[in-house]
């Protein structure tokens, strides 16, 4: 009896630690625009939550649904910045933890992207303080920016109009004199050109008015190459999709020269695997740094659009013999993923 009971427990014992180097998409049951950022052994994400910041804290990133987490900024109730608080990032920079983030007043025309502070080690500790919006000087509809440190220069690349009318959204980049100043100009990198960046209904009345879109943008510096990552077509459709451009890492990256854009999606939709409208990611290194990863949100089914069905979802990529990133296709829910390596028992 006692050997049983023994071999019994070695079993349960062997299924946890199974169990324990794998994890399964989604990672929460809900989330649009995730963002990761490990440091310290630990993995700090958010995502949209519309009228705050919330930040989770997890050693493991099969540990997230039950990790500790918190508001770190609540929107005021009224003001420039007071609703519709999308594409939260929490990084750090400088030696202090920074939250970027887009708001508006309630109408999406004014919609600008501000920062927040934190010098505390944790981020989830400490104070966050306000420290404004951050724009270039024609302070245009601005929202999704990305900070990255880039050959000992910050830059930041988001998502923009043009001029004060929502015609299309573009990809904007400049340079930062700290994480919270623009310094310079804005340059243009990006503007919807293919089919696969301009799917949608302009004739639906429940959906944002616009069509040519560009949005999420995300920086990865791999090897001698700069890409930025970024979200195609509109987010209500089911071909919400991955476009890249690429440019050398020894050129300017404000000429838009630099930048080619690939010709198709780098990352799109899996009817065989059931993942709908995979977009608005994010990238984030293995503890071991050996491996890259890609969190993006998706839906399960055609026709959920750009409401709750959102999950947050992670896989490991590859790159390809030119440096170039090779994301796949969107793993089917449920799959049994190996855990980012270091974790691995």
């Amino acid at each position: 009896m006692r050997a049983i009971l023994l071999l019994l427990v070695l079993s349960l014992f062997s299924v946890e630690v199974i169990q324990a180097q794998t994890f399964k998409n989604p990672l929460l049951p809900r989330g649009a625009d995730p963002y990761s950022y490990y440091k310290d052994g630990y993995y700090y994400y958010t995502h949209t939550g519309g009228n705050r910041i919330d930040l989770w804290k997890s050693k493991t990133l099969e540990g997230l649904k039950d990790a500790a987490h918190k508001t770190i900024w609540k929107a005021p109730a009224a003001g420039p910045y007071s609703r519709n608080i999308w594409a939260p990032e929490v990084m750090f920079l400088n030696g202090k933890w920074y939250a970027y983030f887009a708001a508006d007043n309630g109408r999406n025309e004014n919609h600008r992207m501000y920062v927040l502070e934190n010098s505390a080690k944790d981020p989830m500790e400490g104070e966050w303080i306000f420290k404004g919006q951050i724009t270039d000087s024609t302070n245009k509809w601005a929202i999704d920016g990305d900070v990255a440190q880039i050959n000992g220069q910050l830059y930041m690349v988001w998502s923009g109009w043009e001029g004060d009318v929502n015609g299309k959204q573009e990809i904007f980049i400049a340079k930062l004199k700290n994480p919270w100043t623009v310094s310079g100009e804005r340059v243009k990198i990006s503007s919807p050109k293919f089919d696969w960046e301009k799917v949608g209904d302009l004739n639906d009345a429940n959906n944002p008015p616009h069509v040519d879109v560009n949005e999420g943008p995300q920086f990865l510096v791999h090897g001698d190459k700069v890409f930025v990552v970024y979200s195609a077509s509109g987010c209500w459709t089911d071909f919400y999709a991955l476009g890249m451009l690429t440019a050398s890492l020894k050129s300017n990256l404000l000429d838009p020269h630099s930048w080619t854009k690939a010709t198709q999606p780098v990352f799109q939709k899996s009817v065989e695997n059931g993942v709908y409208a995979p977009g608005h990611n994010s990238f984030f290194k293995s503890p071991d740094g050996k491996e890259d990863w890609i969190l993006y949100h998706a839906n399960d089914k055609p026709g959920q659009g750009c409401g709750g069905f959102r999950t947050p979802r992670a896989q490991k990529f590859t790159w390809n013999a030119d440096g170039t990133p090779n994301f796949g296709i969107p793993v089917k829910r449920d799959t049994e993923l190996a855990i980012p390596s270091e974790h691995k028992k």
